[in-house]
């Protein structure tokens, strides 16, 4: 299992080094850098103002160098330093992982209790009217934008219900209260979006697990229907599940942007966003790259959960 995880590391430095690479070049492709957000465009300026400006940024370097001297600070766990802010990226990181981590999961846990257990209702009346409902309900769910659920949501519970989500978040230590009114709805909105693909997992893996000799073989020996879906389909099951749950969880930890803009939480996703309207380089690169560590990683539990959900699997 050692051997395996520390094989898994080893293998994760192509992938971030790739990372570290394309968003290092994508974001120098959006027009505009962070001098011309600065100056403004009408503003009075000489070309000499402009080009003491760039070399203040190091944007007057070649670009190698400049991302050679990046990597160098990632290297030593330096992310670099917000151009706007002036304050250390990994610090702007941290500050805001809590509130993305909490919509995470508070949007999963949404997600599995509603989604495992529609998943397993539909498998069981395969091909009956409830089971449809469940699919069309869940194919609404993943066509539906979540920026207009979102908007829908708000706009529903305002003006028929007169209640709005308080603006601005609140830490649940200091207000276990009204954190749960501010984020109740983001986990409801990603939640429910996530559920519809969790579901839909769920049942294929129980049709296919329920089909098992098995299955039969429980069923033969008197055993309640209950005890045969949960204690025997439902576990060797899981492997897909996990798999579409711990890519899901990798998703919303890298930030729910338009979750987090609509809703106008201050998480990693609006740090990105906010990085890219101000050409904040350093920002946005950091940013990305802890985004793709935590990713990664989220990946090699699923992986590592495989030998619990399924014996057979071994990690040499």
């Amino acid at each position: 299992m050692y051997k395996y995880i520390l094989t898994r590391l080893v293998l994760l430095i192509p992938t971030l080094l790739g990372v570290s690479i394309l968003v290092f070049l994508l974001v120098r492709f959006i027009p505009g850098t962070v001098v011309e957000q600065m100056v403004g465009p009408d503003a009075q300026v000489t070309q000499e103002m402009l080009a003491s400006l760039r070399a203040f940024f190091g944007l007057d370097q070649p670009l190698h160098v400049q991302y050679l001297r990046w990597m160098g600070g990632v290297v030593r766990g330096d992310l670099g330093t917000s151009w706007r802010a002036g304050t250390g990226v990994l610090d702007l990181i941290l500050s805001r992982l809590s509130v993305t981590a909490e919509l995470t999961m508070g949007a999963m846990l949404v997600a599995l209790l509603i989604g495992i257990p529609l998943g397993i209702f539909s498998a069981l009346k395969e091909n009956t009217s409830l089971d449809h409902v469940v699919r069309v309900a869940s194919l609404f769910s993943l066509s539906m934008p979540i920026f207009w659920q979102a908007a829908m949501l708000i706009l529903i519970l305002s003006v028929y219900f007169q209640w709005a989500p308080p603006v601005g978040y609140v830490d649940p230590i200091k207000d276990a209260g009204t954190n749960l009114k501010t984020m109740l709805l983001p986990c409801l909105v990603l939640g429910t979006a996530v559920a519809a693909t969790i579901m839909r997992m769920t049942r294929s893996s129980i049709l296919d697990v329920m089909r098992r000799d098995y299955i039969r073989t429980a069923r033969a020996k008197g055993l309640q229907e209950k005890a045969v879906v949960w204690a025997h389909a439902l576990k060797n099951a899981m492997i897909p599940i996990v798999t579409v749950a711990g890519v899901q969880v990798g998703y919303l930890l890298g930030g729910a942007v338009i979750t987090e803009e609509v809703f106008t939480l201050p998480g990693v996703g609006r740090l990105v966003v906010n990085g890219i309207y101000q050409r904040d380089y350093p920002v946005v690169q950091g940013t990305v790259l802890f985004i793709a560590v935590l990713f990664v990683m989220s990946n090699l539990v699923v992986d590592v959960l495989y030998g619990y959900f399924d014996p057979k699997i071994h990690y040499d």
